[in-house]
C-alpha cells in the first residue's frame, strides 16, 4: 500500500502527461508542419554547431609588453647590384646616441653580379683598422717608380709578370695623394732590387682611374686608392667580368709596403718563376670581391626607440666617387621579431584571415636607381612597425600562439650632398594589437541546442492549432451553425 502510494505521488509530478492514441487524431496539415519544423531544426543546429566551432577573437590596443625587452631583432637579405662587398658596411644608429659602424658579426656578405646571381664564395670581411700607417715622403723630391698602365697594356703586362702589384688613384683623392709618394719610392726600391729585365718576378704599377675609367668599372674599384695583387695566371678575365686577386689593407709607408712585396716575391724561384704561393698568414692581405655587385644578409638588434639601419660604402683609408656610387638593390626579405615558421603562420592565418598581411610588405621589391636623377641619389625608406600578439584563452589561462611586427612602408629617391646610402628609418610604436581568441562554451552550446529544438517543437504546435481551429470554424460556417 505504500508503496502504491508513493508511486501515485510519484506519477502525479509527472509533466509530460500521455493522450491515449485513440483519443488523438492525425491529418495531413499536421504531417506537413512536422516535415517543417523538423527541417528547421535541422538548419539551426547546423547554424548553431558551426557558431561554435568558429574563432571569436576580440581586438585591443594596450602598451607594449614583448617578451623580448628593450631590444628588436631586424632579418634581412638584400642584394646590392653595384656595391662591392670590399667596401660594403651595415650601420646602426638611434635617438639615444647608439652609432654601431661596421656591424661584421651578425653579417654575411656574397658577391653576385648585375643579374643578382651569387658568384663564389661567402665574402669574409678582416677587422678594419682604425689607423693606416702612411709615409712621411710628401716633402720629398718626387719620384716615378711605378708603371702607369691603361686598358691595352694592363692585359700585357699581367700576363707577362708573376706578380703585378696596381695603385688604382683618383688624383682627386686625399689618401691617393697620401699614398703617392710612399707607392713611387716603393716601387723604385723593388725595381732597383728585384729588376724587371733581368729578374722579372715583381712590378708595381699604377692606374689613373679618372682616365681609365674602363679598366676601373671592370676591377671593381669602388674606392681609392685600391691596391690589388694579381698573380699570373689567377685572374679569369673571360668568365664574365669576374676576377680572382687579392686586396692590400695594410699600413701604406714605404717600409710596410717594400716588406710586403719582398713577401710576395719570396715563395716564387727565379729560374722558373713560378706562381706565388697565396700567404694566408698575413692579415693585410685577402681575395678581392669577384664581382661588384653584392648579397647582404643577417640580422641586427637595435633599441625599440626611433633609429635608422643603414647600409653604405665605408672606410677609413678610402674616398669615394659619389657620383659613381650606386645604391640600387632588391630586398629579399625584411621582417622584424623572431623567425615564426611558415606552418605557424598558415595555421594561425587560417584562423585570423588578416593576420600576417604586413609583415613582410617590402618583400621581393626592387628599388632601382636608373640614372634618371643624375648622381648621388640616395633610397630611403620609412617604416613604422607594430607588433600583433595572439592570445588563447584556455582553462582560465592566457596561452600567445604568435607574436609577430608588421609595419608600413614609404620609400623614396632623392639627392644628396654626401655618400649615397641605401637607409630605412624606423619608428616603432610604444603599442601593440593584442588579439585575444575566446572559445565558446560547450554548456551554452548545449543550452542553445534545447532552445533550438523546444523553441520549433512549441512554435509549430501553436501554427498547428490555429490552423486546425480555422479548419473547423471554415466548416462550421458552412454548415450554418451557430457558435
Amino acid at each position: 500500500m505504500v508503496a502504491m502510494i508513493s508511486s501515485s505521488k510519484i506519477k502525479s509530478l509527472d509533466f509530460y502527461r500521455k493522450i491515449p492514441r485513440d483519443l488523438t487524431e492525425a491529418s495531413l496539415s499536421g504531417a506537413g508542419l512536422s516535415i517543417l519544423a523538423a527541417l528547421a531544426m535541422m538548419f539551426l543546429f547546423g547554424m548553431e554547431l558551426s557558431n561554435y566551432l568558429t574563432v571569436s577573437t576580440s581586438t585591443s590596443i594596450i602598451v607594449d609588453n614583448s617578451s623580448d625587452g628593450d631590444f628588436l631583432r631586424i632579418d634581412f637579405n638584400i642584394s646590392f647590384p653595384v656595391l662591392s662587398c670590399e667596401f660594403a658596411s651595415v650601420d646602426v644608429s638611434d635617438v639615444l646616441g647608439t652609432n654601431r659602424l661596421n656591424i661584421t658579426k651578425t653579417i654575411r656578405k656574397f658577391s653576385i653580379d648585375h643579374d643578382l646571381r651569387p658568384n663564389g664564395a661567402e665574402f669574409h670581411s678582416v677587422p678594419v683598422q682604425h689607423f693606416i700607417k702612411h709615409g712621411d715622403e710628401v716633402d720629398e723630391e718626387a719620384v716615378e717608380g711605378a708603371v702607369p698602365l691603361n686598358g691595352v697594356s694592363f692585359d700585357k703586362i699581367s700576363h707577362q709578370y708573376p706578380i703585378l702589384v696596381v695603385n688604382f688613384y683618383a688624383p682627386w683623392c686625399y689618401w691617393s695623394t697620401r699614398l703617392k709618394p710612399s707607392w713611387e719610392k716603393a716601387a723604385k726600391i723593388i725595381k732597383e732590387r728585384y729588376d724587371p729585365e733581368t729578374d722579372g718576378r715583381i712590378l708595381l704599377a699604377k692606374v689613373d682611374c679618372t682616365e681609365e675609367i674602363d679598366l676601373c668599372r671592370r676591377h671593381h674599384i669602388q674606392g681609392y686608392p685600391s691596391i690589388r695583387i694579381f698573380r699570373k695566371g689567377s685572374d679569369l678575365r673571360e668568365d664574365h667580368g669576374h676576377h680572382d686577386h687579392e686586396s692590400y689593407y695594410g699600413d701604406r709607408d714605404t717600409e710596410s709596403l717594400v716588406k710586403m712585396m719582398e713577401s710576395l716575391v719570396a715563395p716564387i724561384p727565379l729560374e722558373n718563376q713560378r706562381l706565388a704561393l697565396e700567404d694566408k698568414s698575413n692579415a693585410t692581405k685577402r681575395p678581392a670581391p669577384l664581382t661588384g655587385g653584392c648579397r647582404i644578409e643577417g640580422y641586427v638588434r637595435v633599441k625599440k626607440v626611433p633609429g635608422s639601419l643603414i647600409i653604405s660604402a665605408h672606410s677609413g683609408a678610402h674616398s669615394f666617387d659619389a657620383s659613381q656610387m650606386n645604391m640600387s638593390h632588391v630586398i629579399n626579405h625584411l621582417s622584424f621579431g623572431k623567425t615564426i615558421s611558415p606552418r605557424v603562420l598558415t595555421d594561425v592565418k587560417r584562423l585570423i584571415p588578416y593576420l600576417g598581411r604586413s609583415h613582410d610588405r617590402l618583400n621581393g621589391r626592387s628599388f632601382i636607381n636608373h640614372r634618371v636623377l643624375d648622381a648621388n641619389v640616395t633610397i630611403e625608406h620609412y617604416l613604422q612597425v607594430v607588433k600583433t600578439q595572439v592570445v588563447t584563452r584556455k582553462s582560465s589561462h592566457d596561452h600567445t600562439l604568435i607574436e609577430e611586427y608588421e609595419y608600413t612602408a614609404h620609400s623614396s629617391l632623392a639627392q644628396s650632398l654626401h655618400i649615397p646610402v641605401a637607409k630605412f628609418h624606423l619608428e616603432l610604436s610604444p603599442m601593440q594589437v593584442l588579439i585575444t581568441e575566446t572559445p565558446k562554451s560547450f554548456s551554452h552550446f548545449l543550452t542553445n541546442v534545447c532552445a533550438i529544438i523546444g523553441g520549433v517543437f512549441t512554435v509549430a504546435g501553436i501554427l498547428d492549432s490555429i490552423f486546425h481551429s480555422t479548419i473547423r470554424m471554415m466548416r462550421k460556417v458552412e454548415l450554418g451553425k451557430n457558435f
